[in-house]
């Protein structure tokens, strides 16, 4: 009975190392400098902004460079979501969730921008691109005026529409 129950175990067990040994070997050693850069967090009251400025202005030559081909003209969508020009509200079906109905900070939209986009080339717009198209997107959706400077200063000072749409849950820490 010992001897079966060893050679179940075994039966059971060699398969799992056989997969382990037939795995890919993907990736490569990252450096401290490329962790570096992709862990930097941003929080919604603006700590972990870096300093650097913007304006809807120059976002605009940024977005038509790096975003219009996937978010379309003005933002309204091609093969990727659409950014702005909602039609609908949240409630509404079907529901827009754009930069102006959905996303609850300013904040939010720059760090998702930097560590995401272009999405064949993320975290690689300079931190004047990243908050000049912040900017413009924040412009589209109405939010901001076209020649307001957006900075590590200005930009979690900006009131999104749907700021207080999100349950906010208390953890007791």
């Amino acid at each position: 009975m010992c001897m079966r129950n060893l050679l179940i175990g075994s039966l059971l067990i060699f398969p799992a190392f056989i997969q382990a040994q037939d795995s890919p070997t993907l990736g490569k050693p990252v450096s401290e400098k490329v962790v570096k850069k992709w862990n930097g967090d941003i929080f919604p009251n603006g700590e972990g902004l870096p300093i650097g400025k913007g304006t809807a202005m120059y976002g605009k030559k940024v977005y038509q460079q790096y975003c219009l081909s996937c978010h379309g003209n003005d933002g309204t969508g091609a093969s990727a979501d659409e950014l702005a020009g909602a039609q609908h509200g949240l409630k509404d079906n079907p529901p827009d969730k754009t930069i102006g109905t959905y996303w609850p900070y300013a904040t939010t939209l720059f760090d998702f921008t930097r560590r995401a986009m272009p999405l064949d080339k993320p975290n690689t717009l300079t931190t004047n691109q990243l908050y000049a198209v912040t900017a413009y997107l924040l412009h589209l959706n109405g939010i901001i005026k076209e020649n307001e400077i957006m900075n590590e200063k200005t930009l979690p000072l900006v009131k999104m529409p749907n700021r207080d749409g999100f349950i906010k849950v208390h953890t007791g820490l």
